[in-house]
């Protein structure tokens, strides 16, 4: 039985020409896991936000959207503006199943059956304690007392929060935080559950538990769930289907397992697919394509094995510092606790320098203080040398130093994206990605990889010597990220430094020349990546997980197709 039905949705967004969607057909059933994917700007939040009803942009809609009212439902008849059916209007009488316009839901029954959790963790958060913001969805809904308690009690033990019930929100780590949302929307009950990108934010392991808490919620509850996101290697092996825009278009609609073999040979879309199933398809490989890290693993066993003939990867010149931190203690009040403690690091001319850890841990800090943008209370920071408190007048931002921050939105001063690209030309024209298609856009208005990108060409309009950025690869489908390592490359080739604070892992074994693990206000261990990765359990790639046991060094597709045949025997 279909909950929701989209038919020939189109939307437009004001002051553009561009469709963001167009002639959307899609059948969502009760139950339903559907992992929503496709690259940067296609659509997808765009998509999720017009299930919601309170969270529909402004522009213009064409087509529309259907809902399954559930027995205990009853909806508004009013079919206003979505601000407008607020209102209290006669409801339609309880022990219906009228498939209706999404928009006579009401405002009221949509809080409560249609869940929705946000790409950053801190967007979602109103209250102080968590307590509280369990309890906020219900005293909103005006339950009784005894039954929010008895609702909090019954969530909080669920989730594993009923240890943190009196701590701040504010003292949450992001993983922490993100799943507190989901708890938040869960308490409601909910019918569906949309998720845009939830795991943008959160390290490895936090967004793989994130992960498998959505899909026992699916599996325990039936809550019928969206889950857009970039992570296909969690995604595939779960989901009941696979949607992937494309332009504002549904591109494929298919169970997991096809839509793998579709799309496996498709250069566009193949990076979409997760690492066990584009390594079936570099390969040849026959028989049943494989999806999950277990079944890749099964299948690189009936693989033949090559010699191996790649040079290990030669460290770069480590004569010459470019950054090194030394002895930092960093604390944000003087009463509080250390967040940097005795934190040492250096990063070499010309490398790129991959910083990885949990949430938490103090990898933002650790850049805002190497970017002179906090103060230590103890210890030095030298840019190529020279201490920072040296560059005086602005001049450590003046082709030496710039930083693209975690939050892209905080670089945002104009109207348009034009605007903010003012100046940026000769940036602009060196870049693998045209941007000039969002220049009439507000910058909030763009998808979230698309505002990382256009803060980094601003970040690389002040020609830095070090650019330092901090998760520069969230938003991004794996195209983006491809286009993304070209940038990384080019900039290394003309000699700029690169200190990379990302919870990407797959992405930083690509470009990393170097890896560190941060831990507890400091860098645990540093080595060469082809080392970090295929030392590592949990921080390393889906490639290295799924050939370590044959071979080693394998920890990138390209690397496994070189040292694995379909055919033949062993060469």
């Amino acid at each position: 039985m279909a909950l929701v039905t989209v038919k020939n949705l189109s939307f437009t967004y004001p002051n553009t020409e561009r469709k963001a969607l167009s002639d959307i057909d899609l059948s969502v059933d009760r139950g339903e896991f559907i992992a929503l994917m496709g690259a940067t700007g296609s659509g997808k939040s765009t998509f999720l936000r017009l299930l919601k009803p309170e969270l529909r942009q402004n522009g213009e809609l064409e087509g529309e959207i259907r809902y399954k009212v559930g027995r205990e439902t009853s909806v508004s008849r009013s079919i206003d503006t979505i601000p407008q059916s607020a209102k209290l209007t006669a409801p339609f009488p309880k022990g219906s199943l009228d498939d209706i316009p999404l928009q006579e839901i009401g405002l009221r029954k949509s809080a409560e059956k249609i869940g929705f959790v946000a790409q950053d963790p801190e967007e979602q958060i109103v209250t102080d304690k968590v307590w509280h913001e369990l309890a906020f969805t219900l005293e909103n809904l005006g339950m009784r007392r005894q039954d929010i308690a008895r609702r909090v009690a019954e969530i909080a033990s669920y989730f594993g929060v009923d240890r943190w019930m009196e701590r701040d929100t504010a003292t949450l780590s992001g993983g922490e935080k993100q799943l507190l949302n989901l708890a938040a929307v869960m308490i409601a009950d909910p019918e569906l559950l949309l998720l845009d990108e939830p795991t943008a934010q959160l390290d490895p392991i936090a967004a793989t538990r994130f992960i498998e808490t959505v899909y026992r919620l699916n599996r325990e509850t039936g809550v019928t769930v969206i889950l857009c996101e970039h992570r296909c290697e969690e995604l595939f092996p779960i989901s009941d289907r696979i949607v992937i825009l494309d332009g504002g278009r549904v591109a494929f609609d298919d169970t997991p397992r096809k839509a793998a073999q579709l799309i496996g040979k498709d250069s566009e879309y193949a990076a979409f697919l997760p690492t066990a199933a584009r390594l079936y398809h570099a390969i040849g490989g026959r028989g049943e394509l494989p999806l999950s890290v277990r079944e890749g693993q099964r299948f690189v066993g009936s693989l033949h094995i090559k010699e191996k003939t790649t040079s290990e990867r030669s460290d770069r010149n480590v004569n010459e510092e470019a950054l090194s931190l030394k002895n930092i203690r960093f604390r944000y009040e003087r009463k509080g606790d250390d967040i940097l403690r005795d934190l040492d690091l250096t990063v070499y001319k010309g490398e790129v320098f991959a910083l990885l850890g949990a949430n938490g841990a103090g990898k933002s800090t650790a850049a805002a203080v190497a970017a002179g943008l906090r103060k230590p209370y103890s210890g030095t920071v030298k840019l190529f040398g020279k201490p920072l408190k040296d560059y005086k007048n602005g001049s450590l931002y003046q082709e030496n130093l710039s930083l693209l921050p975690q939050d892209a939105e905080s670089v945002f001063l104009h109207e348009t994206v034009g605007e903010e690209l003012k100046g940026c030309d000769t940036v602009i024209e060196g870049l693998p990605f045209d941007l000039k298609p969002l220049y009439d856009r507000h910058p909030y208005d763009i998808s979230g990889g698309e505002r990382q990108l256009v803060a980094l060409c601003k970040a690389l309009s002040a020609k830095p010597r070090l650019l330092i950025m901090d998760e520069p690869s969230k938003g991004l489908d794996a195209n983006r990220k491809a286009l993304l390592l070209e940038v990384l490359r080019r900039l290394q080739n003309d000699g700029v430094t690169v200190l990379l604070i990302t919870h990407d892992v797959e992405f930083a074994a690509l470009c990393a020349d170097r890896c560190a693990m941060f831990a507890q206000g400091g860098v645990a261990a540093v080595d060469r990546t082809d080392r970090f990765m295929t030392d590592n359990r949990f921080y390393t790639t889906a490639a290295s997980r799924i050939t370590k046991r044959y071979a080693d060094g394998a920890y990138t597709v390209d690397l496994a197709a070189e040292r694995f045949t379909a055919e033949g025997g062993a060469v």
